[in-house]
């Protein structure tokens, strides 16, 4: 088998163990919910969407389209149920907010299974994953020093996509949402393709001697995370290899955006709460929202100026320009 028909197989497979034990629920799509079944769609999405780039465009576009709306209507029942569950227990925010925010769950809850049903991934004979392996199967794979070569380029041109946009905003954001969250979700995209490739990416020290800035993102937290081991190279013979310091660094602003991003969203999900439940104005559901958050709750342009700081110090660094290293080529 191909290497990246196994890449895509391993993955498909666990996706198929996750609906046929989902299939046998009351609740479908909270049992795909809670079992970490985005995860799983995630390294698939990943995997679509480079090979869209490199491969074959029409197919592989499906693909990603396919499991981006499942990891999509996952990623809205997660949005709403993590703060509800941060909130249950507040006394000073009223019972109508968290009950809109529980009901926005069941409300995505719902939707997910909707989805699962008319996209038929859980109808009698697969039908929706037989397409799938079907497609993947007939793909005209490539051979694995080709394959190593076009996931370098594709990593480089994401990489100066990342750049570009940075260089677009020149380094002011002014919306949580879509500057932020933006921003972290594309160098995220980073860290989930070498967990998806399995193996072909591994994490090296460079030649030259490590810069102490780096040493600020080198803590025990990210360099014990187990999302920065790089899956076993098995059998494979071409590798594409990143900087490991640089790609602790990466690991790192992607946490801290993360903590960020989050602290903005909340005062944001308890805006919408108060709209939707009261006759408050957008202003006076926004000072509700950080009445409601708390006194350690800080401000969205508190969020935006910090998010800005960390990712000018970040890019002036050039650590996303020194994070790959090459292709290395192991005779076995």
């Amino acid at each position: 088998m191909k290497k990246g028909l196994a890449r895509f197989d391993y993955f498909i497979n666990q996706l198929q163990e996750l609906l046929d034990k989902a299939s046998r629920q009351k609740n479908p799509a909270l049992w795909l919910y809670r079992n970490n079944a985005r995860t799983t769609l995630f390294m698939l999405e990943a995997l679509a969407k480079m090979y869209a780039a490199f491969h074959n465009k029409k197919k592989f576009s499906k693909f990603k389209d396919h499991f981006k709306l499942l990891e999509d209507a996952i990623g809205k029942i997660d949005y709403y149920d993590a703060f509800a569950k941060e909130i249950a227990g507040d006394k000073k925010i009223p019972k109508t907010i968290t009950s809109y925010l529980q009901a926005q769950t069941r409300e995505k809850i719902q939707s997910l299974n909707e989805i699962l049903k008319e996209k038929k991934w859980l109808s009698d004979g697969n039908i929706r994953m037989k397409k799938i392996k079907e497609r993947l199967a007939k793909a005209d794979w490539r051979n694995e020093k080709d394959d190593i070569k076009s996931i370098k380029s594709y990593y480089l041109t994401e990489i100066n996509q990342i750049l570009e946009f940075i260089n677009q905003k020149d380094f002011h954001f002014t919306n949580v949402e879509n500057d932020v969250h933006e921003f972290r979700r594309r160098i995220r995209w980073l860290s989930i393709y070498p967990q998806a490739l399995r193996g072909c990416v591994q994490l090296s020290n460079s030649k030259t001697t490590i810069p102490k800035f780096l040493s600020k993102y080198l803590t025990k937290e990210i360099t014990g995370s187990p999302y920065n081991v790089m899956p076993q190279a098995g059998i494979h013979k071409h590798f594409l290899l990143l900087e490991k310091n640089r790609f602790f660094a990466l690991s790192w602003m992607i946490n801290e955006l993360g903590n960020l991003k989050d602290g903005g969203l909340k005062v944001e999900v308890l805006k919408e709460a108060v709209m939707q439940t009261s006759p408050a104005d957008e202003n006076a559901a926004t000072a509700k929202a950080y009445e409601y958050a708390g006194p350690k709750q800080i401000t969205i342009q508190q969020v935006l100026d910090a998010a800005e700081n960390l990712f000018k110090t970040y890019c002036k660094e050039k650590n996303l320009e020194s994070l790959i290293i090459g292709i290395a080529v192991v005779k076995k």
